[in-house]
């Protein structure tokens, strides 16, 4: 779009806005939702949404599937929306970027979004035009790759193709790491076995009602690689206890001194420190009564 010309906003009948397809981010009907259609009611839509023309007829909605459905709940007919004509990629790292943001997103949501936009990145890499130029100018100039994708995003490039090898979970795994019942590092590594042996731990994950630790994950990983993970090689590592996690913390002794006295034993020290401490706690328990 020429940065001359002015967009207009039109009220488009939610029956003729479509979802992306394969659109990542979820729809709930959770107490957020009942909150944003309590203030479409009373106030309206303050955001308009945005979206494109399809082929078949309608729009197809870019940003603002939470605002259409907080339209319905409410009650409304129609819902103002930019309607902008761009191509499918640039839609789907606008889609991407747009959603990112909010705090509430599942793993398996943002490993499909980030998998989305490193895929219309490299399409459009391939094939630069000046529509995409026009619209989102960083897609040629900064977005080559997941590393590029990371730092947009605030977060490194192998944080990206970590959360991009989520997709290779099956769907009961990737609902467990939704669930936190798997931690995502370990999640990272067991994205590497193939759906046969992620089968196979689901069924050893549900007999000794444990899901694998990092360091377990890491050598199934390991075994799969060189052919070796079966059954009883899988049973074998998910029979060992987990260690706990250590809580301990290492405060430096040089680093401490300059608030004490030189006069301080280490166990003045401790005892001074534990006092500040209970001090500190009590302050903040009548902080929050009051």
């Amino acid at each position: 779009m020429n940065s001359t010309e002015q967009e207009v906003v039109v009220h488009i009948p939610l029956t003729e806005l479509h979802p992306f397809p394969d659109h990542p981010f979820k729809v709930r009907d959770d107490e957020a939702m009942q909150e944003t259609a309590a203030s479409i009611k009373e106030y309206g839509v303050l955001v308009p949404a945005l979206a494109r023309p399809r082929e078949d007829g309608g729009y197809e909605l870019i940003a603002g599937h939470r605002r259409k459905h907080g339209c319905e709940l409410a009650g409304l007919d129609t819902m103002p929306v930019i309607v902008r004509n761009i191509d499918r990629d640039t839609a789907t790292i606008i889609m991407v970027d747009s959603n990112l943001q909010r705090e509430s997103i599942l793993p398996s949501e943002r490993a499909q979004a980030y998998k989305m936009k490193l895929e219309a990145i490299k399409r459009r890499a391939g094939r630069p035009s000046k529509d995409a130029a026009e619209n989102s100018p960083k897609i040629s100039a900064n977005f080559r790759s997941d590393d590029e994708i990371g730092s947009d995003a605030g977060v490194s490039g192998d944080t990206i193709r970590n959360y991009i090898s989520l997709t290779q979970l099956v769907p009961e795994l990737q609902q467990m790491v939704d669930e936190k019942k798997i931690a995502l590092t370990p999640a990272y590594q067991l994205a590497a076995l193939k759906p046969e042996e992620q089968a196979l731990l689901l069924e050893t994950i549900d007999s000794e009602q444990a899901t694998p630790s990092l360091s377990q994950a890491q050598r199934m990983k390991k075994l799969s690689q060189s052919g070796e993970l079966n059954e009883d090689t899988m049973l074998s590592i998910m029979m060992e206890q987990k260690k706990p996690e250590k809580n301990d913390v290492t405060l430096s002794g040089d680093k401490l001194r300059k608030y004490f006295p030189r006069s301080y034993t280490p166990l003045q020290i401790e005892n001074t420190i534990f006092k500040l401490l209970d001090a500190w706690q009590k302050k903040r328990q009548r902080d929050q009564s009051k």
